[in-house]
This record gives structure tokens, sequence and C-alpha cells, in this order.
């Protein structure tokens, strides 16, 4: 789980949720529509001023940020929370620096106030500087409105129908079982408003949504317990997502029921409730080398952790060393043509993904977004990139990855949806497991711990089933597998084709000094990956 997920999951009274300047508000006040009118007559007049005052360039975002979250436990509705936070960030370049500024008072008197501030900034900044900034250049697309494709929008279904959904999920899993559940949902719109002096002006309207759940069995005589937690995805969609169409669900190998882009939470905590129960019966693993297929519910995260980071440019360069550590993928590892992965593994950032978290149509510095190799056929090739980072790469076009979690909080890079490309050649997760003599399947994310430099890591998951000679036998626990990331990318020998692939996600993945939150999601199919070092996680050391 991210610290950011934990957080928030764990700090219900949703200060994990709250953004600054926010205020709660009634559910009805979450549909009413933003003004785009005011909203250019506001960042027109902020232009003006910042190129009265010196600027080179100047962009403004005014942003509204609105959140519900409810929580629930068995048959209790525990709190039900919606906020909503408004203003207006403006960033300016003056004499080759930048400078920052915001303010929640969307009046002329609070931009023109926050226009010197970011000027008196930059400049401060530009006595300090070593070198100028470098922006790629960007042509202007005038006006223009980008709206994650919803079909249904969520903040607008009556909150007694959401809490009844929950409910009935926590029914199902104690009617399967469960001894104890608590779920969750998490809404998220961002409407967001960009203009820039390149002459640009987006309105964008970006929706998200999260139904999380965690159950748990206990066995009474001994006191021992175990939880499986939800096998979905957070997604980029609308209130379509929790309809439970059976296009979005996966049969798969053992038994277990795989999600894609629809989600029925019933079955899930039903099936949750069971394999808890089963995982309380379930042998701990035997230590040692194993051949892994890794469902995608378990290998988006290492994606994430040691694939989508490693390759974020400013990591590289050591921007984010205080914080979030550096990383081991150095400038001239892709110089060499360095080996990431076996001639089957290709990598790429995609900001266009349908129903992912990071899909949007522009970013936050107004560049188109795209879809780009970050390793192909097994060799790194590129990173992700801002405006003001590209050119290091050779590059004279944003990558468009630039992201603000809020109006006050200055844009940075974070990452694309970082995904593994399904294979070519017909293969479905039922093939693979036929040609593995002594493996393991997993499902679902667990505990993970990784180094600094995002090499060396470990990896948990919900559920384990040994593989012996090419079928599906017994649930095993306490299992992890250890990785060093170019080892683990080399060892990949199959990878199933397109039918097989899904989304994963991290819905709060936090980043940046002061930390910000942002949403991404990870494409795969199954894949295999040959002799993988497993640990026996409950194993005495003493």
């Amino acid at each position: 789980m991210q610290r950011r997920e934990f957080l928030a999951l764990s700090g219900f009274g949703l200060a994990g949720l709250m953004l600054p300047h926010a205020r709660l508000v009634a559910a009805e006040q979450l549909l009413v529509p933003a003004d785009a009118a005011r909203h250019k007559a506001l960042a027109d007049a902020v232009q003006a001023q910042a190129r009265a005052g010196g600027a080179s360039y100047c962009d403004v975002r005014i942003g509204r940020y609105l959140n519900q979250a409810i929580q629930t436990r068995e048959d209790r509705v525990l709190s039900v929370t919606n906020s909503e936070s408004s203003g207006v960030g403006i960033r300016v370049i003056v004499d080759g620096a930048w400078g920052f500024a915001a303010t929640h008072r969307q009046t002329a008197d609070g931009v023109r106030e926050t226009v010197a501030r970011a000027l008196a900034v930059a400049r401060a900044n530009a006595r300090l500087r070593a070198q100028p900034v470098q922006l790629a250049p960007q042509a202007g697309v005038g006006e223009v409105r980008w709206q994650t494709p919803i079909r249904k929008n969520a903040m607008a279904v009556p909150v007694k129908d959401k809490t009844a959904l929950l409910l009935a999920v926590n029914a199902a899993a104690r009617n399967a079982g469960a001894d104890f559940i608590n779920s969750q949902l998490f809404l998220v719109n961002e409407q967001k408003y960009f203009a820039s002096s390149d002459g640009s002006w987006i309105d964008q309207d970006v929706h998200r949504i999260w139904l999380p759940f965690t159950v748990t069995a206990i066995d009474k005589a001994s006191g021992k317990f175990r939880t499986r937690n939800g096998l979905s995805s957070p997604m980029g969609m609308g209130w379509e997502f929790l309809d439970g169409d059976a296009a979005g669900r996966f049969q798969l190998p053992g038994g277990v029921v795989g999600y894609g882009h629809s989600y029925d939470p019933v079955e899930d905590a039903t099936a949750a409730a069971k394999q808890a129960r089963a995982k309380l019966k379930a042998p701990s693993v035997k230590p040692g080398k194993y051949d892994l297929v890794l469902d995608p519910s378990n290998l988006f995260l290492t994606i994430h952790e040691n694939v989508g980071h490693p390759l974020e440019l400013d990591r590289v360069l050591g921007y984010e060393a205080n914080y979030a550590g550096t990383s081991f993928a150095t400038l001239d590892k892709r110089e060499a043509g360095f080996r990431w992965g076996s001639d089957i593994v290709n990598f790429t950032a995609d900001k266009t993904e349908p129903y992912s978290l990071g899909a949007v149509g522009y970013d936050d510095e107004g560049v188109k977004t795209r879809r780009w190799d970050l390793v192909k056929d097994g060799v790194l090739v590129n990173y992700q990139a801002t405006r003001d980072e590209v050119h290091i790469l050779g590059e004279d076009a944003s990558h468009g990855c630039s992201y603000a979690d809020s109006w006050k909080s200055v844009q940075f890079q974070r990452m694309a949806n970082v995904s593994l490309a399904p294979g070519k050649a017909p293969l479905t997760p039922v093939q693979m497991v036929k040609d593995v003599e002594d493996g393991l399947y997993i499902h679902g994310r667990g505990s993970y711990s990784i180094d600094q430099q995002r090499y060396n890591a470990q990896f948990g998951g919900q559920l384990y089933y040994r593989i012996r000679n090419g079928e599906i036998k017994e649930m095993v626990e306490d299992a992890a597998y250890q990785i060093r990331t170019p080892e683990f990318w080399n060892a990949c020998s199959a990878i199933c084709d397109a039918r097989d692939f899904r989304l994963g996600g991290s819905f709060f993945d936090g980043k940046g000094q002061p930390s910000q939150v942002s949403a991404v999601s990870h494409g795969s199919a199954t894949a295999r990956f040959d002799g993988i070092n497993i640990i026996n996680t409950a194993r005495s050391l003493g």
C-alpha cells in the first residue's frame, strides 16, 4: 500500500483526503457546474498583468477539486464526507527563473496580488539560478474542452444508493463467512481551467472512482486471522464502473475472477470471504526458486514501483533524492542501450489510455497528451519528462506528464500510465499455467518494500496458488517474491495476449515536497517470470 493510501484509509476522518483550503459541502453542491466564461476573463487579466510585469511566460490554473468519501463497516455507515477546494495558481518566468503563487480569492484584487507575488518570487529566484529555464516549444491550442468519457456522473448518484451498495457488499461477505469487513467508496472530480501565454485556454473535467474493501476471517479456536482485499482497481470512469457488466469480467485459472473496466463488488466480496477463510487452512509456502505467473492485479504494483518511478526523469536527475529516492536508471544507461528486460518486454507511458486514472486531454502545462516508448524490445529508450526537462534528453517536445494535485500546488513531473504491452502471440492464462511445472500463481497487491534507487524490492500478494505440472493446486500463504529490477524483467518468458490486458492503479501516489498526491494506472496481461526467489514471510528468524 502506498504511504498516502495508508494515511487516507487509516485516518478516515478524511484528513487524508481534504485538500488545502477545502471546505465541507452538501452532496448537491458537488454538481454545480464551473463558470468557464468567468474563468477565461480572470485568466486573461492574469496574463495581461504578467506581461506588463516582465514575464516572458505565464500560465494560470483555476481549479475546483471535489471529493466524496464514504466509509462503512459491517452493517454500519461510519462516515460520509463531501469536500470542495477551489482557487487560482499562477506560474511565471522572469529573467529565466520560475515564480509561483496561489490564492483562494477568485477576484480581480485576489489575482492581482497573486500575480505580483509570483513575479517577485521569480525575480528572487533569478538571482540564484545557475541556468535559465528552457521550455520546450508549445503551440497554443486555442479554446478547447476535454472530459473523462463517463456515462454516469458518480457524484450525481444519491448517497443512499451508494451506502446501500457498500452495505450490500458487507452483507455478502458476512453471509459467505467473513467475521469483519470494511468497505469504502472514493470519488474525485477535478474541474481544471488552464490558460497560458502560448495561446491556450483549456477546460477539463476529470473523474475517478474507487471501491476498496478488506474482508477478515478469524479462527476463533486459535485466534489466527486472515484477510483478503478487493481485487478491483481504481479507474478513470463514472458510476458505470460498478454496473457489473460481464464484458469487464475475466474467469481465471483456479476459479478466481478478475475485473477490467467493470466491477461487481458484491461478487468479489463473496469470493473474498470464502478465500480469506480458506487462507486460514492454507499451508505456509516453502521458500525457494519458483516460476511465477503474475496476474495484472499483482503485477501493476511492481510496474509502478520498479518501472514507472525509476523512469521519472526528475528522479534520475536527483531532484527527489531527499524525499523519495533516486533511480538506478541513469542517463548513461539509455546511451549504452541498457538491457532492461527480455526481448518480449515493452513498456509504454500513456496519458490517453481509456478508463485509466491518468487519462487527460492536456497536462497541467497545456501539453496535449500522448503515448511514447520507455522500454522497446527489452532495451531502455526513454524517460518521462516535462517542458522544462525534456531538452536534457535531446528532445524538443514535452511528454505531457506535468500535474498538480491542487490549485495551490505548483505543477511538476508526475508518472504517466506506465504499462507492459501484451504479448503478440495468442496466449491465455490457462495456456500459460499449463506450461509451468513448479510455480506460484499470484493475485492482488500485498505489502512490499523497495530501496531508494528502485533496484531491489520484494512484493507480496492477496492470493497464492501452487502450480504443479501445469495444474493449479493448493492455496498457500506467507509468500513474497524478491527481485532486482533488470534481473526480474529479463526473467519474463511469456506474456498473455491483449484479450487478458487489464489495468491496476494507485489512487494516492505521493511525491514531492510539500507532498502531492496523484492517481495513475498500470496495465498488463498475465505474465510469467522464471526462477524467481520466494521467501516465507512468516518464518521465524530466531
